[in-house]
């Protein structure tokens, strides 16, 4: 951090950008597989039979399959569970392909994260608005009472569970608005938003990632940092579609707005 926001975003802006195009982020994803939808173990274009058995997932390889495991060749069988490590730290993998396991509300997935995907190769870079001062500002955190988690529409069209343990409140222009948030395992915060833009001038709906409170519920509500979910990069991510109450009534012209491609 320096002492010049306008800086300091640029440099956030950068890192991003460096991020989501890296060779296993997350425009590399090119599937997302539910074994459910498999049930003979063969998914299409992904060397290996996989299969659920219990708490885990069992991959049978042969050599000719070409699959690694924790850096060796695998022949047999090996029980997975969920990848819960950075993409490029999976434990599978075939050539420089990553295939993550991946576990939601009971059923098991496979991601092929392929650094050869169209998607990388046609990206340009990230529509964002250039910093404004004027979006930063104080908020209170107000946790309730007991967690709870709602059921809301997926990028893919499915309804899953969204954990929810308070409200982000702020002021605009003498309004008060709030946000329904989660709490990340570092004390941080997570909203997912759509505002008058979305759809019009900016991707359908987009994150935001405050600091953790301060002891007294004090945070700041930076705009500048709304970030694109991870479905406008590829569109095999299953990202919640904001809550009841999170579609703010105004135009957050800040943050990052699209995915710009050639």
């Amino acid at each position: 951090m320096t002492s010049d926001p306008q800086q300091d975003w640029q440099r956030w802006h950068e890192r991003r950008t460096a991020q989501v195009s890296a060779p296993h982020g997350p425009l590399s994803l090119t599937g997302t597989y539910w074994l459910a939808d498999h049930p003979d173990g063969h998914i299409p274009g992904v060397p290996g039979v996989w299969r659920e058995e219990g708490d885990a997932v069992v991959l049978t390889a042969t050599t000719e399959d070409g699959i690694t495991v924790d850096g060796k060749p695998l022949t047999g069988d090996v029980r997975l569970g969920a990848d819960h490590t950075p993409i490029p730290e999976s434990r599978v993998a075939t050539g420089d392909r990553r295939l993550v396991v991946l576990r939601r509300e009971g059923l098991w997935a496979v991601r092929d994260f392929d650094p050869e995907a169209p998607t990388r190769h046609v990206f340009t870079g990230i529509e964002a608005t250039p910093y404004d001062p004027r979006w930063v500002l104080p908020g209170t955190f107000r946790p309730y009472e007991e967690p709870h988690s709602v059921r809301v529409e997926n990028a893919d069209g499915r309804e899953r569970g969204l954990g929810l343990s308070g409200e982000l409140a702020f002021m605009l222009e003498g309004a008060e608005h709030t946000l329904q948030v989660a709490v990340e395992a570092d004390g941080s915060l997570w909203a997912v938003f759509a505002d008058a833009t979305s759809g019009h001038g900016s991707y359908r709906f987009r994150f935001l990632r405050p600091a953790a409170p301060a002891a007294d519920g004090s945070v700041t509500v930076d705009f500048n940092r709304a970030l694109l979910p991870p479905c406008a990069f590829a569109a095999h991510f299953i990202c919640p579609l904001p809550p009841p109450g999170n579609t703010l009534p105004f135009a957050v012209a800040a943050g990052e707005r699209n995915v710009l491609a050639g």
